[in-house]
């Protein structure tokens, strides 16, 4: 029953994703606009199919039916309630069907919010975009990513999902996030094919899908904080970013999309890179479907990734679609996108975003670069090759620098262009703020010109974002928070606590084994570590626990060794003491094996670790005040004002998405303020 019901969902979602397709191409190509009144029935359709196939395999993981193959390669009678709902998304064809359901939900959302206006050609050919990818994923499922495959002879229990998979909540969290973000790029990426096959490729469709996008890497940041912390908490080796394939998948559409935020402002404020928008907007959808193939196809080792499979070379054949298409419209609207505005001097706010811009696609090209390199060298040379961490970091260090830079003074320079003057005086206090930081970290015994280069820029860019913050609370109260332009700079503060907890933790760790009996205590690194037993219990009853008892500074800590049912072998799991200045991690390394119960210890202190993860909950923060913006300032509207779609700059005078100052949130003098744009 599970199996049927899931394959008619799925496949009644395919089959209205191509009624929905057909329904937009006859209607646009046979000037029949009547049809598309038809598009919520359809999308009506994708809904239910979705829910009615993650229904049937949920209700068969949760019943333990074997006879779906999914279950019966996946699940197991021993796995708590939670990590049984999580299976779905822990191996390969449950997690094509998550990503389904995701689109299927910004699918309605898309039709419901453009509910008034789906014959206007723009909504009608963004639609038919959401509802091709929509059949390529449900047509996946329908072949090689069948979820819903049946054992002729079932068994009577599973292996379960992978341990490192049922050992810690934050894998029922940490994908459904990434796919939030991973798959609310479609939206964005829709509407702009919906403007290049029409025309109308005016500033109207970013204003329409600004929020869209803002929430999709919002959900995306959030992804990849938490795998940072489940990897931190799980793994037991003490670190959170191992530059593994997987990892740097997820990267690599945050990069672009990153770099697209703050280019956008340009082309809303100046009418300016057009091209450039376009392509990384349509950049980070492709890279979302690369990373699908990375993940999915079992061409890279990583602990994330799934096994071989088959639906690899499709994964890629559409990714090289997008490519293909995009590309091609482009270079056909090339005469209608060429840009209004130049860019008057490199001490403007154009020309930071346009360096920022710079730097974040260089960014991910290295990490493109790094991650795809042994899949080239192997095609080509048959043979393995590896790229390792010493590569990224090397690489990825000057940049994050030089962006940490320009996180400083982006938001001080005007548009158009500034006076040295200006510039010096809106800079001077976060400047010496820096140096002070730089000086007393000196005067602390903190050595290093990495991390101290990185801790006085971070101070830098937290005081000029702090003082941005300050001026619109003085015009406008407490309110002044809410909104893009101060949403912006809390998602900054966000980040500088990332880098400096990443400077910190990253260049002062200090880690040492110990093997200790019971009742010993040991100084390791200024903190005390007392071991003062072990016990080995049953627990669930899934698995056999064998736990440690050791106080940290007085506090008490269990990592322990688990043994999952169908394991080989022991999985490790650390226990963590986070301080809002070091952080020790304790990991057991050999469980007692003496009479006198002696074990043996990893212990790692690490500084800073938890700004880590506090960053990344200010920078979700600030995102949620820049997606729901207060006061705004309207600019006069002309006589006859312009089509929503064919907006030139500055018709709705508003403030930047994200990280910017507009005119109605700056000190800029009147003089250095870009006029209203009504004509």
């Amino acid at each position: 029953m599970n199996s049927a019901l899931g394959t008619a969902g799925v496949a009644l979602a395919l089959v209205a994703s191509l009624g929905g397709i057909l329904t937009v191409v006859v209607a646009q190509t046979k000037g029949r606009p009547a049809l598309l009144k038809q598009i919520p029935a359809f999308v009506g359709l994708v809904m239910l199919g979705a829910l009615l196939a993650v229904a049937a395999l949920q209700r068969a993981l949760i019943t333990r039916d074997f006879s779906v193959d999914f279950v019966a390669q996946n699940g197991s009678r021993s796995t708590s309630l939670p990590f049984t709902i999580a299976t779905m998304w822990a191996a390969l064809e449950g997690s094509i069907l998550l990503w389904g359901l995701v689109l299927a939900g910004y699918l309605v959302a898309v039709a419901w919010k453009f509910r008034t206006r789906l014959d206007d050609p723009v909504v009608a050919w963004a639609m038919l975009a959401l509802f091709v990818v929509t059949a390529f994923f449900f047509g996946l499922m329908v072949g090689p990513a069948d979820p819903f495959g049946t054992v002729a002879n079932p068994p009577t229990e599973g292996p379960g999902p992978n341990p490192l998979l049922q050992d810690h909540l934050l894998m029922a969290f940490h994908p459904p996030m990434l796919y939030l973000g991973y798959v609310g790029v479609t939206v964005p990426f829709a509407f702009a094919i919906g403007a290049l096959a029409t025309g109308r490729v005016g500033e109207g469709w970013l204003v329409e899908t600004r929020r869209w996008f803002l929430f999709a890497w919002g959900f995306l940041t959030v992804g990849i904080v938490l795998g940072a912390w489940w990897s931190y908490e799980v793994l037991g080796w003490g670190g959170y970013w191992a530059w593994d394939p997987v990892e740097n998948a997820s990267l690599l559409p945050w990069l672009t999309g990153t770099a697209y935020l703050h280019s956008v402002m340009v082309q809303e404020r100046r009418g300016m890179l057009r091209v450039w928008n376009l392509s990384l907007l349509c950049a980070t959808f492709a890279l979302t479907i690369l990373g699908t193939f990375l993940t999915r196809s079992g061409v890279l080792d990583s602990v994330h990734a799934f096994s071989e499979s088959t639906i690899g070379p499709l994964f890629l054949g559409f990714f090289g679609l997008v490519v293909v298409v995009t590309l091609g419209l482009i270079g056909w609207r090339g005469e209608q996108l060429r840009a209004p505005g130049r860019i008057d001097s490199p001490l403007s706010r154009e020309a930071s975003f346009l360096a920022n811009n710079l730097l974040f696609t260089g960014f991910a090209f290295v990490v493109l670069f790094g991650t795809v390199f042994p899949l080239i060298a192997e095609a080509v040379d048959d043979r393995r090759v590896s790229v390792g961490v010493p590569y990224f970091n090397r690489m990825a260090g000057p940049i994050g620098l030089m962006l940490l830079f320009l996180m400083a003074v982006a938001p001080a320079l005007p548009w158009r262009k500034a006076s040295t003057e200006t510039l010096s005086q809106r800079l001077l206090w976060p400047a010496w703020f820096g140096v002070g930081v730089v000086v007393a970290c000196v005067a602390a015994g903190t050595r290093g010109i990495v991390p101290l280069v990185a801790f006085g820029l971070g101070a830098f860019a937290g005081a000029a974002a702090l003082r941005q913050v300050i001026l619109a609370t003085r015009r406008n109260g407490w309110r002044g928070l809410v909104g893009r332009t101060n949403g912006g700079m809390i998602v900054h503060f966000g980040v500088v606590m990332i880098a400096i907890g990443l400077a910190a933790s990253g260049s002062f760790a200090e880690q040492a084994e110990a093997r200790m009996a019971p009742g010993d205590t040991r100084t390791i690194h200024g903190h005390e570590i007392t071991y003062v037993g072990y016990e080995e219990r049953d627990s669930d009853p899934t698995r056999l626990v064998r736990a440690t008892e050791v106080r940290v500074d007085g506090r008490t800590l269990e990592p322990r060794l688990q043994r999952f049912p169908n394991a080989s072998q022991e999985i490790g799991k650390p226990a963590v003491r986070y301080g809002i200045g070091d952080t020790v991690y304790v990991a057991l390394l050999q469980a007692p094996r003496e009479a006198d119960g002696t074990i043996l210890l990893r212990v790692i202190v690490q500084p800073l670790v938890g700004w880590l993860w506090a960053g990344g909950a200010v920078m979700v923060l600030g995102t949620i005040l820049s997606a729901f913006p207060g006061r705004r300032r309207r600019g006069t509207e002309p006589t006859s004002a312009p089509s929503r779609w064919d907006r030139r700059p500055h018709d709705d005078d508003t403030d930047p998405v994200l990280g910017g100052t507009g005119a109605a949130g700056t000190d800029e003098p009147d003089e250095q303020r870009e006029p209203v744009v009504t004509t």
